[in-house]
């Protein structure tokens, strides 16, 4: 696999769409849920889509896109934590403290592209893309497979774990918030 991995730009846009697919990934979130919680399943994914391709337009970059040669094959979303208002707003990930951390808080590969390590190379890209806006720390919502079959769009604690993400508070037990303390990255 030839991978790449660049920011989300207006130019990437295409790129985005050919990798979510018509109906848009993950139910046609378009990566709207944790800007406007569970109002993206009453929103039509076309209003969706229009939001977050507006959030793409305004910047910053909102995330990473993983290219396999020119073929889009995987993304996180990838914010400081207060450009994601949901994720206040939802008792299981409430904020651990103060500390004004980024959030990698989605990610997705296509299929037939999965179990290849792209979520790992997606992971190792936002810590650096992270440390460069001077973020102290890097969080992450991924559920634990040990102990929840659910499929998830957050990723698994095992693949973060390895990533050097540590657990810093579980408010339920399938759910860990982890992060990655970004000072402690040369």
């Amino acid at each position: 696999m030839n991978l790449s991995i660049r920011p989300l730009t207006p130019e990437l846009w295409p790129a985005l769409e050919d990798l979510f697919g018509e109906k848009g990934a993950c139910n046609g979130c378009w990566c709207m849920y944790w800007r406007i919680g569970s109002a993206y399943r009453r929103t039509p994914r076309e209003e969706n889509k229009k939001a977050f391709r507006e959030a793409v337009e305004h910047g910053p970059p909102p995330g990473l896109l993983a290219f396999d040669g020119d073929l889009p094959v995987g993304w996180c979303q990838l914010t400081p934590r207060a450009a994601l208002p949901w994720l206040d707003r939802v008792w299981r990930i409430k904020p651990v403290d103060a500390l004004p951390v980024w959030s990698l808080s989605c990610l997705y590969v296509r299929k037939g592209h999965r179990k290849r390590g792209i979520t790992s190379a997606l992971i190792r890209e936002a810590l650096k893309i992270a440390k460069r806006a001077k973020a102290p720390a890097l969080e992450a919502y991924p559920f634990d497979a040990a102990l929840s079959p659910s499929s998830t769009g957050t990723g698994y604690a095992s693949t973060f774990a390895r990533a050097g993400f540590r657990v810093v508070a579980r408010h339920i037990p399938a759910r860990p918030i982890m992060r990655h303390d970004l000072k402690r990255i040369k």
